[in-house]
C-alpha cells in the first residue's frame, strides 16, 4: 500500500521548517561582510591582530584583511602618495565581495579612508567605521611630535603649512585654529576632502563618499593624542580654543556629505571613557559597545 496524502504532508512539513532553518543558521554564519582594517600613524599590521580576533570571536569565519602598507616610518609619508595604494588594495578586495565590505580604520587611517571613499565613484563600502581618527584635524603636542625639537602646538603651523611641511603626513591634517588663512592656504589635504574649500572635485567626492550606508565615529575624552578628543566625532577649536560640536562645523554646508548623512539617521557616534589612544583596537570594552553592531 502507498503513503496516504495526510502522511506525507506532515512530513514535508518537517523537512521544510528543517531547511529553513539551516538555511538561517547558515546565514547567520556565514553571511558576515568582509571586513577591511587601515593601521594609523607608525602603526602596522601587527598592532591589528587583537582587533582580528575579536571579529573573528564573535562572528566567526568573517574574513578580515589588515592592509599591509606604509607601514611604522612610511605612514609619514604625505596622505596624497599613500591614499592612491591604499585605494588599489581595498578595490582589489571590494572587486571579488559585490555583496560589500566594512572598512575599519584607526587614527590617521580614518582620513586615509575617508579620502578613498571620496574619490572612488564605484566603492561598495556598506559601513566606514572610524577608530579615534583627527577627523576635524588636530592641534595639539602629542609623543608623535616630539622629534621634532621644538615643535610645539604655537609654531607647528610654520612648518607644517609650507612645501617641506606637507611632505609629512601628521602636517596634512594639523588644524592651527590661530591660522587660519595660513591652513587653508598651505594644507593641501584636509580643507580639500572636508570641502572648506572649493575645488573642482568637491561634486564628485560628495557623491562617492554618500555612497557608504552608515558611518561610526568613535573617541573619548581619555585619548590623550588626538586634540581637541571631539575631533574624532568632527568637532574642533575655534579661535578661542573652545570646542565646537559636529553640528556647528562645515556640516552646515554639507560640503562632503555629513549633514545628508546625519539627516538620513546614518551617522553613529560612541564615546568611551577611559581609553588611552594606542588601546582602541585592543580593548574588547569598545569593541563590545562601539564596533561589533555594525559588522553584519
Amino acid at each position: 500500500t502507498g503513503l496516504l496524502l495526510s502522511d506525507v504532508l506532515p512530513l514535508a512539513s518537517s523537512v521544510l521548517v528543517f531547511l529553513l532553518l539551516a538555511s538561517l543558521f547558515v546565514c547567520s554564519t556565514d553571511g558576515y561582510k568582509p571586513v577591511i582594517i587601515v593601521h594609523g600613524i607608525l602603526d602596522g599590521p601587527e598592532q591589528f591582530k587583537n582587533l582580528s580576533g575579536f571579529i573573528n570571536e564573535v562572528h566567526p569565519g568573517t574574513e578580515v584583511q589588515i592592509i599591509s602598507l606604509f607601514n611604522i616610518g612610511k605612514s609619514m609619508k604625505p596622505l596624497w602618495i599613500q591614499i592612491p595604494e591604499f585605494r588599489k588594495a581595498i578595490e582589489k578586495i571590494t572587486s571579488t565581495h559585490p555583496e560589500g565590505v566594512h572598512v575599519l580604520c584607526f587614527s590617521q587611517g580614518g582620513l586615509i579612508c575617508r579620502a578613498v571613499l571620496s574619490t572612488s565613484p564605484n566603492h561598495n563600502v556598506h559601513t566606514f567605521i572610524s577608530l579615534s581618527s583627527p577627523l576635524a584635524g588636530q592641534y595639539g603636542d602629542t609623543d608623535y611630535l616630539q622629534w621634532l625639537p621644538g615643535c610645539v602646538k604655537k609654531n607647528a603651523y610654520l612648518f607644517c603649512y609650507n612645501k617641506v611641511g606637507q611632505h609629512f603626513s601628521f602636517c596634512d591634517y594639523w588644524n592651527d585654529p590661530h591660522h587660519r588663512a595660513c591652513y587653508l592656504k598651505g594644507n593641501t589635504f584636509l580643507p580639500l576632502i572636508n570641502g572648506e574649500i572649493p575645488h573642482q572635485h568637491l561634486t564628485d567626492w560628495r557623491e562617492n563618499f554618500l555612497r557608504i550606508k552608515k558611518m561610526v565615529l568613535i573617541g573619548g575624552p581619555d585619548d590623550g593624542v588626538i586634540t581637541p578628543w571631539q575631533s574624532s566625532q568632527f568637532g574642533f577649536y575655534d579661535s578661542n580654543e573652545d570646542v565646537v560640536e559636529m553640528r556647528n562645523q562645515f556640516y552646515k554646508n554639507d560640503t562632503f556629505g555629513l549633514k545628508t548623512l546625519d539627516v538620513r539617521g546614518d551617522v553613529s557616534v560612541c564615546v568611551q571613557s577611559g581609553v588611552k589612544h594606542t588601546h582602541w583596537h585592543s580593548d574588547f570594552t569598545v569593541f563590545k559597545n562601539c564596533v561589533e553592531r555594525w559588522l553584519i
